[in-house]
């Protein structure tokens, strides 16, 4: 199996290759440079490899939620590879991705939440499944003091992503420990929820996959015709 993954979600860019149990990735937090830096990534790692995108099963990415501008890169990108190549796609969630690094610690509970600007997270709350993270309820976009009012946790909780250090609030809890180190998602960290997707045959043809948004899908959904 070889997969290749790509993700410009939030402010880290990075690429990772999954080839038959063998990882490589390359990564660099830099807001405003994903589309030129990008694409060598993913020539690095093929190259390093020793394969084409016409070797690969499959291309991964990250889907959302995210930064708008983020997300419309990735998504663009992972376009062009996928058709020129062929090959199916496998959406991956941003924030998904990040409580399965959690889960790889040892987590079994886990809620995540990346800055949306704006007072609001992107938000998924998390368990653990046969050691892939399982979402509980829906990813919302919300204000840190309703999603406090709401949310219903456990004796144990993993916290991750930038949410926790932008409102600390979420984290005062003290059945929560947060998980500083993970910060942002990353397409490694995307690469055990893509290759179980795979194993399941839920990689998809290119034009019927859609970037999730969040914020963005409440208004799409109010306009003519879209309802």
């Amino acid at each position: 199996m070889k997969i290749l993954i790509i993700d410009t979600a939030t402010e880290n860019c990075s690429a990772a290759l999954y080839m038959d149990g063998q990882i490589s990735d390359q990564e660099q937090e830099s807001p405003r440079e994903h589309s030129q830096r990008l694409l060598p990534m993913v020539d690095g790692l093929l190259v390093e490899a020793g394969i084409t995108l016409a070797d690969l099963d499959a291309i991964g990415f990250g889907r959302g939620p995210g930064s708008f501008t983020g997300i419309r890169i990735g998504t663009s990108m992972m376009q062009g590879l996928a058709l020129g190549a062929e090959l199916p796609v496998l959406p991956i969630s941003n924030l998904a991705a990040m409580a399965q690094a959690a889960i790889a610690e040892g987590a079994t509970e886990v809620v995540a939440a990346i800055d949306a600007r704006m007072g609001e997270v992107y938000f998924g709350q998390y368990r653990a499944e046969n050691g892939l993270a399982v979402l509980v309820g829906e990813e919302l976009v919300i204000g840190p003091d309703d999603l406090l009012a709401q949310w219903q946790l456990g004796d144990a909780v993993v916290a991750v992503g930038t949410g926790f250090e932008t409102y600390p609030q979420l984290a005062e809890d003290a059945r929560i420990t947060v998980a500083s180190h993970l910060r942002l998602p990353s397409a490694k960290l995307m690469i055990p929820l893509a290759v179980d997707a795979f194993n399941r045959g839920e990689a998809m043809p290119v034009d019927e996959v859609e970037p999730v948004y969040l914020r963005n899908n409440v208004a799409w959904k109010k306009l003519p015709g879209r309802e």
